[in-house]
């Protein structure tokens, strides 16, 4: 019988690189998805840095591939890169701390550099269609004080709606809510969260 290998992409979001709770999470969610079969993992740090997009980059991705120039290929480069990392994964897990209600801007960088038209989505004339199907996310959603799926949580919501504009639309949550008011709770939720979690 042959073993199949479940590659994962983590994706660290947190600006904190020690005592974060979306990281830890995401070590736990990768181990539990490794108990269960062989997996190969991709981490990717967004808070060491991720390039805004600019006037050449919009330029660059709107220019055809076959009439790009050097510079424009070297701009659009991690991108592609970061495209790359997606279609080669099975399973995303994406850490996202909420900040100010919403997400951290090196994960909104991370969005604006892989939602790219007739590369990870098209239009139709029956509205935009994802092309990064048959994968699945799992979101580590962490908050200090915003109850997570509640008005003033703008991450949430947000995130499976961007996910499911570039096709990918099985999206599950393990959620760590309200850190500053009851951390043991938290961490309880979360854990639950994680053991309920499919292989």
């Amino acid at each position: 019988m042959e073993i199949t290998m479940t590659r994962i992409l983590k994706i660290d979001t947190s600006a904190r690189k020690a005592g974060s709770i979306t990281r830890e999470l995401n070590d736990k969610i990768v181990a539990r998805l490794a108990a269960n079969g062989p997996v190969e993992t991709v981490a990717r740090d967004l808070s060491d840095g991720i390039s805004l997009i600019d006037e050449a980059w919009v330029s660059a991705n709107f220019t055809p591939q076959e009439d790009r120039d050097p510079a424009q290929h070297e701009v659009l480069a991690l991108s592609n890169t970061l495209i790359e990392e997606i279609q080669a994964a099975d399973v995303l897990v994406i850490g996202v701390p909420i900040y100010n209600f919403g997400v951290p801007a090196a994960l909104k960088a991370w969005i604006d550099q892989v939602a790219r038209a007739g590369v990870t989505f098209r239009y139709t004339p029956d509205g935009p269609v994802g092309l990064l199907e048959d994968k699945r996310a799992i979101l580590t959603i962490a908050s200090g004080g915003v109850p997570v799926g509640s008005p003033a949580d703008h991450a949430t919501d947000y995130m499976r709606h961007v996910l499911g504009f570039i096709g990918i639309t099985e999206v599950e949550i393990v959620r760590a809510e309200r850190q500053s008011v009851d951390p043991a709770a938290a961490q309880a939720a979360a854990e639950a969260d994680i053991a309920a979690l499919a292989a």
